[in-house]
């Protein structure tokens, strides 16, 4: 607090010691020197008083060697800190712009071989989505071929039951005309069986039956005749069932031609539907893999949008601080010219 009462004799006496002391009487410093109290404005009153009650002469006289030559290696002094504090900022600052440039470098190759892989990856995803479209198509095609291959195979086996058929009526017949042609000639045989007994007990009444017996024979003759037409006939059919026959088991060769060729086409659409499978699952890997790549590139540039804004700030800081610089060295250059002023 301000004390009220303050006397010119107690300004004089507190300026005196602090020229005396080597140190500048200024307001501020004649304030000190008198406890922190009095009014500065007083205080300046009464040193503007004494100022010129001594003249300008007496307070220059009252400055001594002593404190010009401690000026001026103060001011010198501050002006070498000052210069080596500039040099260790400005290394500083080269070296923050190299570590930002070589790190912004670093960046860009990041961000350059990213994109390349995230091409290549495009690349190959349309590759494989060309494959993947390919091979459904062949798929589809497959499945109609194979549709229509059933169903000629249902055809073939539908004409193929049919045909069995047929060779089965046919090997019945046949069956039949066999019996027909074993019971005639067992019937032929039994006959002349009888014949020749009757004849070996009737020798002596054959002459008187001649005739008759010749009758016989004649329409024995006939039936003979007839019956081996009927089983020439029969061996006529059975050899033409024996051909249908053949021809039927040709065709069913045919058909199981057929049908191994159809099971090796469905093995390989089950091949191609396993190949189409494999094919998805790499696909899907590939769109996983290239999602990260992705997050990765945008992590990448946000790290990237960070250091051009550190670098931005650390662009304003050197800036600021190369202000300060010059502020600081405008000062000490005006600052030396009014100690050499007051020295001389």
């Amino acid at each position: 607090m301000a004390r009220s009462g303050l006397y010119k004799s107690e300004v004089k006496k507190a300026r005196d010691s602090l020229i005396a002391q080597g140190v500048n009487p200024s307001v501020d410093a004649v304030r000190v020197a008198l406890g922190n109290t009095g009014s500065k404005t007083t205080i300046h009153k009464y040193l503007k008083e004494l100022g010129e009650e001594n003249g300008g002469d007496d307070r220059k006289a009252s400055i001594s060697e002593a404190l010009q030559d401690l000026v001026a290696r103060l001011a010198a002094q501050l002006q070498n800190e000052a210069n080596a504090r500039i040099e260790t900022l400005q290394v500083q600052s080269a070296d923050m712009e190299r570590q930002h440039a070589e790190a912004l470098a670093a960046l860009h190759r990041q961000v350059e071989a990213l994109n390349q892989q995230l091409q290549r990856a495009d690349t190959e995803m349309q590759q494989e989505t060309a494959v993947h479209a390919r091979a459904i198509e062949d798929l589809q095609n497959e499945k109609i071929t194979r549709h229509t291959l059933d169903q000629q195979v249902a055809d073939l086996k539908e004409r193929l039951a049919e045909n069995e058929a047929h060779r089965l009526s046919i090997e019945e017949k046949h069956q039949h005309a066999r019996d027909a042609l074993e019971h005639y000639r067992a019937s032929v045989k039994e006959q002349r069986d009888q014949d020749q007994r009757r004849h070996e007990q009737q020798i002596q009444q054959m002459q008187a039956e001649m005739r008759q017996l010749q009758q016989s024979l004649i329409v024995k003759q006939d039936d003979v005749t007839r019956l081996n037409q009927e089983g020439g006939r029969l061996v006529a059919d059975l050899s033409h069932a024996q051909s249908a026959l053949y021809e039927q088991q040709a065709r069913g060769r045919q058909l199981e031609q057929k049908l191994e060729t159809l099971q090796a086409i469905e093995q390989h659409a089950k091949a191609l539907e396993t190949r189409l499978a494999d094919r998805d699952i790499q696909l899907q890997a590939q769109k996983e893999q290239l999602e990260a790549s992705c997050n990765k590139s945008q992590g990448l540039a946000d790290q990237m949008r960070e250091l051009e804004l550190a670098l931005a700030a650390a662009d304003a800081k050197l800036a600021a601080q190369q202000g300060v610089v010059a502020d600081l060295r405008t000062y000490l250059d005006a600052r030396g010219t009014a100690i050499e002023g007051g020295a001389k």
